[in-house]
């Protein structure tokens, strides 16, 4: 509730608020538990310059793409969990605050 009241107070209008708050959530709960992909990742985007909100919407793009292609199981077997973690991860790895701003016209 706290990040769809701070998305409303800022003007910030979004297709679907609740999502888009949920998947905040996930990001600062992987960070808050020191999942080192995510929290290497948050750096590496804030120190390429963007702001820590724009590099938690950059984590959060791969959180939703990941799910995304979770359930629709992207053509391929049911995954292991350490799979699909590691998938993850290494999506986490590759992202650039170039490639998220190229690919979320900024």
């Amino acid at each position: 509730m706290l990040v769809e009241r701070h998305h409303r107070r800022d003007g910030v209008e979004l297709p679907n608020p609740a999502l888009h708050a949920i998947v905040h959530v996930v990001v600062e709960n992987q960070l808050a538990a020191n999942d080192d992909p995510v929290v290497r990742a948050l750096a590496r985007l804030m120190k390429a310059g963007l702001p820590r909100h724009d590099a938690i919407h950059a984590v959060g793009s791969v959180v939703a793409q990941h799910l995304f292609e979770l359930l629709k199981g992207n053509g391929k077997a049911i995954d292991t969990p350490e799979a699909a973690r590691a998938r993850y991860y290494a999506s986490i790895e590759r992202l650039t605050a170039a490639s998220w701003r190229k690919g979320h016209g900024r």
